[in-house]
């Protein structure tokens, strides 16, 4: 995935961690992963929780070797140390491996907070690690998911939930929804606009300069020329066709079943599927606990870890801290990408013209 080295060498990025369903592999992959001194050469991690639910779970764990630097704000978050910033001060009891309501309470609001001090420029990126989309529901987050509560936060009505791990990266035009509402939620207009904002931020958040993005059908075989669907000629190749006349590179569709099957997936820079499962499933078989989920189409940079919750194995010891790791490196690199991608368009290379003799 997003090693050390590849990260830039400029200022250390504060790096903003909610903690997810705290019953749940989430702290523990958090504190895994800053276990690792290395990581904080590159940034200043601000994680939200509570001081009382961390020395909970570090006994819980049995972890010697560790210890947050407890802050009241994260303006007080010392670039040295693991931060923490306490926001509640009620018991909390760990229940690894059980869906509870104080644990969906909580773990809002440790995400509200993050979001709120993203939005106020005292953290830089936000990492978020897995939340229960059930127990998580109420009044105030009435979402599918974090790709969607923080589009909606940032008032933006198309995000793009991007699956990245090394060159691998792959998209959904829509999201989390049943299966049987996949065909009736699958537009022309809405390809297109997923498109555009998949290949601004392959340009911007990865610095390809001209990327290729490869386009998945909806059916079987492509749908066998309507025989067993007519999505891919009725949507999917109008809208292939639109981008293209604005000048993105897009190709396809290609027949799903088949496509990550071959070594020519390889050859794009990111791949469109129509909904989740289609492709997040081959990505996770070839990518699992290394990838990690980037919402694309947001004026923040947000990352979160390609698995869940994690119940079977929470508190056990076993959570691979891999994915959280990489899902703070690519918001790094993403960051600055995004810096150095917006001072480059603000300040174009000026070719000089060539001088010429004055008999000419």
């Amino acid at each position: 995935m997003v090693s050390k080295k590849q990260t830039s060498a400029k200022r250390k990025i504060r790096v903003g961690i909610s903690i997810g369903d705290f019953n749940g592999v989430g702290l523990e992959v958090i504190i895994n992963s800053f276990l690792d001194a290395r990581m904080l050469e590159d940034c200043t991690p601000i994680v939200y929780g509570s001081t009382s639910l961390a020395k909970a779970y570090r006994k819980a764990l049995d972890i010697q070797d560790f210890s947050f630097n407890f802050i009241d704000d994260a303006d007080n978050a010392n670039s040295k140390k693991v931060n923490l910033v306490n926001l509640w001060d009620e018991e909390t009891e760990i229940t690894f491996g059980e869906s509870t309501k104080q644990a969906g309470k909580l773990s809002f609001l440790s995400l509200q907070a993050a979001t709120h001090d993203l939005a106020s420029n005292k953290i830089d990126v936000l990492v978020t690690a897995p939340i229960n989309k059930n127990n998580i529901q109420s009044e105030e987050f009435d979402f599918p998911g974090h790709t969607e509560y923080l589009a909606d936060y940032a008032n933006v009505e198309t995000p793009l939930m991007i699956l990245a791990a090394g060159d691998l990266r792959v998209g959904t035009v829509t999201g989390h929804i049943p299966i049987k509402e996949v065909s009736e939620n699958l537009y022309h207009d809405e390809i297109v606009t997923k498109l555009e904002i998949f290949e601004k931020a392959l340009k911007q958040d990865f610095k390809i300069t001209r990327p290729k993005i490869a386009v998945l059908g909806l059916n079987p075989h492509n749908g066998d020329n309507g025989t067993i669907g007519s999505e891919e000629s009725e949507v999917i190749i109008p809208a292939i066709e639109e981008a293209v006349s604005k000048g993105l590179l897009v190709f396809g569709p290609f027949a799903a079943d088949g496509f990550f099957g071959s070594p020519g997936y390889k050859n794009f820079d990111g791949i469109l599927s129509m909904y989740h499962d289609q492709g997040l499933t081959p990505f996770k078989a070839l990518s699992f606990d290394e990838g990690v989920n980037f919402t694309a189409g947001l004026p923040i940079v947000r990352t979160s870890p390609d698995h869940g919750t994690g119940y079977d194995i929470a508190g056990k010891g076993e959570a691979s801290a891999r994915s959280f790791r990489n899902a703070v490196y690519l918001a790094i690199d993403v960051y600055n990408n995004r810096s150095d991608y917006k001072e480059l368009s603000a300040k174009p290379l000026k070719i000089k013209k060539a001088r010429t003799s004055k008999n000419e």
